[in-house]
């Protein structure tokens, strides 16, 4: 498998459909309820991700390709996980927040990751133990800084996870208090490049969505960050095992034991937190 090809066959259909994502962004999105978690899909979902199927079937017909909107197609020991648009919440809100996610896995083990953003037009990508590449070419990984109030940090959390999970409440409220700020932007895989390119600190992820992860780990680690199970241990790569191994937190080296601490204290508390009060009708 040529992983160089591959790379340059996602980054110009990501780009394609970033093309298509910004025209039809800039005019009336259709919106409409998907599933029966308050989640939602528009139109410009759709239209992007026949183009990203399109594209790589044209170019690997053989490949499985597990698409976020439409599912699973074809079979094959190579699969690729696209996410045609990444923070469709915030285009159904008209946030400009939001991007182009590719990934190629091979065993469950994610060995390409492209992410485009149509709102700069600025492309990320990485091949497994060749380096990332931005929008000026490799990616050395950001330099480190004085944090005299805290890091700046991204959360996630996967769409399934319930609103009262202690876990979630714990982390979350431990994050206010010991982060500069902490960002929520509903498009995982943004936070990710951000974090590759050195705009945040870290970010803590909990249960994520197997589709939007792997392209925005694999550049961040190609990019010299690092990533760690909740518990301190190996960060699993494995798409195609469990929800609870898709939890993680990420950052430059010298800030993971502060991350890791920050995981510990949380625990602590959730173990001391009443329970969630309940929605009334």
């Amino acid at each position: 498998m040529d992983l160089e090809h591959a790379r340059r066959v996602a980054v110009e259909a990501a780009e394609a459909a970033g093309t298509a994502l910004r025209a039809g962004a800039s005019g009336p999105v259709g919106v409409h309820p998907k599933g029966r978690s308050g989640d939602v899909v528009t139109d410009l979902d759709l239209a992007a991700e026949r183009i990203l199927l399109d594209r790589i079937r044209a170019a690997f017909p053989t490949h499985r390709i597990v698409a976020e909107e439409s599912g699973v197609h074809g079979g094959g020991d190579w699969t690729w996980l696209i996410d045609p648009l990444d923070g469709t919440n915030n285009v159904a809100i008209g946030l400009p927040a939001y991007v182009v996610g590719l990934a190629l896995c091979s065993g469950g083990r994610p060995l390409l990751g492209v992410v485009h953003d149509p709102v700069t037009g600025h492309t990320w990508s990485a091949v497994r133990d060749a380096g990332a590449l931005g929008p000026s070419g490799p990616l050395s990984g950001p330099a480190p800084r004085d944090l005299p109030h805290g890091p700046v940090l991204a959360w996630t959390q996967g769409y399934g996870v319930a609103r009262d999970d202690p876990a979630v409440r714990s982390l979350k409220m431990t994050m206010e208090v010991r982060a500069r700020r902490v960002l929520q932007l509903w498009a995982p895989l943004l936070s990710w490049a951000m974090l590759a390119r050195g705009d945040i600190d870290g970010m803590i992820g909990y249960r994520a969505e197997a589709v939007d992860l792997p392209a925005g780990a694999l550049i961040a680690q190609e990019a010299g960050l690092e990533i760690r199970a909740l518990d301190g241990g190996p960060f699993e790569e494995d798409v195609d095992g469990p929800r609870e191994d898709r939890s993680f937190v990420a950052a430059r080296p010298e800030l993971i034991g502060d991350l890791l601490a920050l995981v510990a204290e949380a625990r602590v508390l959730a173990a001391a937190l009443p329970p969630a009060p309940t929605a009334h009708a």
